[in-house]
């Protein structure tokens, strides 16, 4: 069995909640009264087939609030809740950073990655280029994972299994809820490994939300619009010389369970030179849009 530990809690977002279930199960009443009911709603269709991931197991958990850690510890078959995050280093085999609040991630994954557990860390990893420069070596050793669920949603399957069906693209574009800063990287994950094509650069549009151009090293366009407070979208279209395909991403527990297994095989395997490589790609077009909206013109990541 390899120990896990469950690190942290974000306003809005219950992936501690979601993960640890997905790896130890749950139990019924507690996640019913956790806070989570769309968590406890997606849970309550899957079969208990679907739980599990390898030989992992979420054995410890901490969040900055004791009794939301306590609650998590009920609610999906955690056995400690610690005081402080660092108590789990000589306790864990490897640790999930389940905050989405990039500034935080490095001061709370260094003391495991340099202690040499691997960590995963949601998404984003980080908006910030000096980060970006201490998290990539970690990143190509395979001691660390970071990527947005939808990089590996089901929805997606079919694109990835025929990647020429619809000839040269000309144009992928995507929508889906909130920020740029926080949600752009939901589209970039499940578009960018869609293509060979790589960002070369980003433009911020003229709009009433958060809308983004990347220019493709094929010449083709990404477009991502970050639409705000609006019902729920995760939509991603493409169009090709020869055909067009479009998918709305709605399993959250497929993609999460999918990407606890990506993190499992690292572990198993070691370092993945494609998800290295689509990681940093997304996370500099990320810090690229930022830039260009704060600047007002096209920024290119060969310049970062």
């Amino acid at each position: 069995m390899r120990r896990i530990g469950m690190l942290g809690m974000s306003p809005g977002n219950g992936h501690p909640f979601s993960f640890s279930a997905i790896l130890n199960g749950y139990h019924e009443a507690a996640m019913a009264e956790a806070g989570w009911p769309v968590i406890h709603d997606y849970l309550a269709w899957r079969h208990r087939s679907e739980f599990g991931v390898g030989d992992l197991r979420v054995t410890h958990a901490w969040t900055q609030d004791r009794d939301v850690t306590e609650r998590l510890c009920r609610a999906c078959h955690i056995d400690e809740a610690v005081a402080e995050p660092g108590d789990m280093l000589g306790q864990v085999d490897a640790v999930i950073i389940a905050r989405d609040d990039p500034a935080s991630h490095r001061e709370l994954a260094a003391p495991f990655l340099e202690a040499g557990l691997a960590v995963f860390i949601d998404k984003p990893l980080t908006l910030d280029l000096q980060d970006l420069a201490y998290f990539s070596p970690y990143l190509a050793a395979g001691r660390l994972m970071s990527c947005s669920g939808m990089r590996f949603a089901s929805e997606l399957d079919a694109l990835r299994a025929t990647p020429g069906a619809l000839g040269s693209w000309h144009l992928a574009r995507g929508a889906i809820v909130k920020d740029w800063e926080r949600y752009g990287v939901h589209l970039l994950d499940a578009i960018l490994p869609l293509t060979a094509a790589t960002p070369v650069s980003v433009r911020a549009l003229g709009a009433g939300h958060q809308s983004f151009a990347i220019t493709m090293s094929d010449g083709s366009l990404m477009s991502i619009d970050a639409l705000g407070e609006v019902p729920p979208v995760f939509r991603i279209e493409v169009f090709g010389d020869t055909g067009q395909a479009s998918a709305d991403i709605r399993d959250n527990f497929g993609m999460f369970r999918r990407t606890l297994w990506e993190f499992w095989r690292m572990l198993e395997q070691g370092p993945d030179r494609h998800q290295c490589q689509t990681t940093l790609a997304v996370i500099k077009t990320l810090i690229a849009g930022r830039l260009a909206a704060e600047r007002g013109e096209e920024v290119r990541l060969d310049a970062l």
